[in-house]
């Protein structure tokens, strides 16, 4: 591997496991609360750690080439999850969860996580076959954008307007990267953003959300809205940890003040307990993850690869830096979790395999598995 998949190795290692000592920290109350053991939530967590391990080393040793072939397949089974999940009469096995219908198997699948990765892997593999077609509006942005709006259109009938908004954004970020004209970007905005301000000022929790966040409720003690409670909860957490925080596992927020600390809201409990030094490490550490995988991106040993490589490292680092700043409140409310720390295995499966297809990306020596392995008699030729 490269210094750049090594030192990624071990920033991933370092996140993963302060993550499941801060997701212990978080949940055990409210574990026991509701008559389950302390350990319940990280135990669970520690399953998905197992099999995200399990993912991380295949991806690490499967070419990432090979999911260039894959990407319909995935993408095809993306959206047939998504759409069962929001069909009548499925409700046995995707069932609600606060209002929204995003699980399947009793909360034991998500999705719209697979449907996250499909966007990253079927997004690269067309830039590379339409090659410069990408700059043309039709034959170019026009399957994407058919695509990816309706990935958007299922994620909004669960609903989760987060993810939705998630899709699109990662979309982009890869169009742009992969050479789109900006001109369209400009004329897709002018004709989405209106239709989404409509569709999100329909709903009365979103519209709430925005303009509790405008009016700066949540720095109000009053907490004049029920919706500004939760992030003046947070406040309150990352304001009592002060510079070096009251210590692991002596946070006060996760008693039941604060709603889904161990969940939307966890970056909040290592606020508390580790203060603006541990805010400031997790941020440099989703930096570092940043910046590393970015390395990996330009140094790819192919066009897909590249673009891949870029995808999977914006998303999770976007996703991060969009929790920490929900719980700074410096952003309103988005319900994105925290990679590696917040609970969720499937979320957690998907992160630590995205995390091996970058290592694979950043090998530089030879390659077991898939279309670009090293012919060994080609190497002895040599």
């Amino acid at each position: 591997m490269s210094f750049e998949a090594r030192a990624l190795l071990l920033v991933t290692a370092a996140l993963l496991s302060v993550g499941l000592a801060m997701l212990y920290s978080a949940s055990a109350i409210v574990a026991v609360n509701a008559g389950s053991p302390g350990h319940f939530f990280v135990l669970r967590q520690a399953t998905g750690a197992i099999a995200g391990m399990v993912a991380f080393a295949v991806a690490a040793k499967l070419d990432a080439d090979v999911w260039r072939r894959w990407a319909w397949p995935i993408m095809g089974a993306s959206l047939l999850m998504m759409l069962v999940i929001i069909l009548p009469g499925t409700e046995s096995i995707s069932g609600r969860v606060y209002g929204s219908r995003r699980y399947l198997f009793n909360g034991s699948l998500q999705p719209s996580e697979l449907a996250k990765f499909a966007v990253l892997v079927w997004t690269p593999m067309l830039l590379v076959k339409k090659g410069d077609a990408v700059r043309r509006l039709g034959k170019g942005l026009l399957p994407f954008i058919l695509v990816i709006g309706a990935l958007s259109v299922l994620a909004i009938l669960e609903p989760d307007y987060s993810v939705a908004m998630m899709f699109c954004l990662l979309m982009a970020v890869l169009l742009f990267v992969g050479g789109a004209r900006v001109a369209h970007f400009l004329f897709l905005a002018a004709l989405v953003v209106p239709l989404l301000a409509q569709q999100l000022a329909s709903k009365p929790y979103v519209r709430e959300r925005i303009r509790s966040f405008l009016a700066d409720e949540a720095s109000e003690s009053s907490r004049k809205a029920p919706t500004a409670d939760q992030q003046y909860q947070s406040l309150v957490a990352v304001g009592s940890g002060g510079l070096t925080g009251v210590g692991f596992g002596q946070g006060n927020q996760q008693r039941g003040w604060l709603p889904l600390a161990y969940n939307d809201f966890v970056g909040s409990v290592v606020g508390e307990e580790f203060g603006f030094l541990g805010i400031a490490g997790l941020t440099l550490g989703f930096a570092a993850y940043g910046w590393l995988g970015f390395r990996i991106a330009r140094n790819a040993r192919t066009p897909f690869c590249s673009l891949l490589a870029v995808g999977l490292t914006f998303a999770t680092v976007l996703t991060a830096f969009i929790h920490i700043g929900v719980v700074i409140d410096l952003l309103p409310n988005t319900g994105l979790t925290l990679p590696f720390f917040s609970y969720g295995r499937s979320n957690l499966v998907l992160t630590l395999g995205m995390t091996g297809i970058l290592v694979n990306i950043g090998s530089e020596r030879e390659r077991v598995y898939g279309t670009a392995a090293t012919d060994p008699l080609v190497a002895t030729a040599v």
